[in-house]
């Protein structure tokens, strides 16, 4: 069977999906609700992971108390984050973000006896607790997978990670719809007009900045759980860009737009893959990986120039903006 027709490969090809459409969620509330250009989205991810891990592997917590404490610390970082940086204008804050994320990622490469290092979390303390930290996931899955009589772990965190984000895209949605939404949004055109009215912009602003931090922690979760082992080297900045990609697929300001664009990119990112005609034949696999970057480039560049509000966006909003 070829892997283009593979239930297993689509089924992780829908994981990932599930997985960015989470991460790219708390990019839709800071970013398409509040106006917050925030290129540092992977930093809040890599806590949320590296925290789970730590408190599992390393303090021997259950695996149910260490994930809400680990979307905690997550939010706990945006608040620290956003406290001496939100009144900085657009361009200045997004350097700040990214840098933050760059901090983060040197910080679990040379704390060694903290995150493991460069060699991730499998030399955390050694295989025997390794196994331990992915084992109350592992059991989750098998009694989940007896109950829906599904043999295969992708198939049940596919149905697992799209539940959750589900469930969250309508919350967010609703949320959306109430006057803290609405004040987001007005804060997102006009923070001046939005402040006249006495509304505590810099309060609304970081409210947002910790729920997509938040959720950024949830897909940081998913992808321990899915992987079981992770080193720093997964939370490089272009898994950010690889979320505004995302973003732009599906439409800025529309939450249930992010599942949409989530799907494409991951169809495109997956399929390119594979692509053994000509010309992409003559390349290496090596040289065939940054050609498929270079396709989903270009078709965001095409969209930017013949549908700049995404798929599913709203062009009238944008021209507010």
């Amino acid at each position: 069977m070829s892997i283009l027709t593979s239930g297993e490969f689509w089924a992780f090809v829908g994981v990932m999906a599930g997985i960015y459409t989470l991460l790219t969620l708390g990019l839709q509330v800071q970013f398409g609700l509040a106006g917050l250009l925030n290129f540092g989205q992977v930093g809040f991810m890599a806590i949320g992971a590296y925290t789970m891990a730590i408190l599992v592997v390393k303090a021997g917590w259950s695996m149910w108390l260490a994930a809400p404490l680990a979307l905690l610390a997550a939010a706990l970082a945006g608040v620290l984050v956003g406290l001496p940086t939100l009144r900085l204008r657009g361009d200045y804050f997004a350097i700040v973000t990214i840098a933050f994320s760059e901090i983060i990622r040197y910080v679990a490469t040379n704390e060694d006896s903290l995150t493991g290092g460069s060699q991730g979390t499998i030399n955390l303390s050694g295989a025997g607790a390794a196994a331990q930290y992915d084992g109350s996931w592992q059991r989750f899955q098998q009694w989940l997978g007896g109950a829906l009589h599904i043999g295969s772990k992708d198939v049940v965190m596919l149905i697992v990670v799209w539940a959750v984000a589900v469930v969250l895209l309508a919350a967010t949605a609703a949320a959306a719809r109430t006057p803290w939404g609405r004040v987001l949004r007005a804060i997102r055109e006009d923070e001046e007009a939005a402040a006249s009215l006495g509304k505590h912009v810099f309060g609304y602003r970081l409210q947002a900045l910790a729920l997509g931090a938040a959720l950024a922690g949830l897909a940081g979760c998913f992808y321990a759980w899915q992987f079981s082992f992770f080193s720093p080297d997964d939370f490089q900045p272009l898994t950010t860009f690889f979320a505004w990609m995302i973003l732009i697929l599906g439409g800025v300001g529309r939450v249930w737009a992010v599942p949409v664009g989530a799907a494409v990119f991951g169809f495109l990112f997956a399929a390119t893959r594979f692509f053994d005609f000509p010309p992409f034949s003559y390349l290496d696999s090596a040289d065939r990986a940054y050609v498929r970057l270079i396709i989903i480039g270009l078709v965001i560049i095409g969209l930017i120039v013949f549908r700049p509000q995404g798929l599913l966006g709203r062009r009238d909003e944008m021209v507010l903006e």
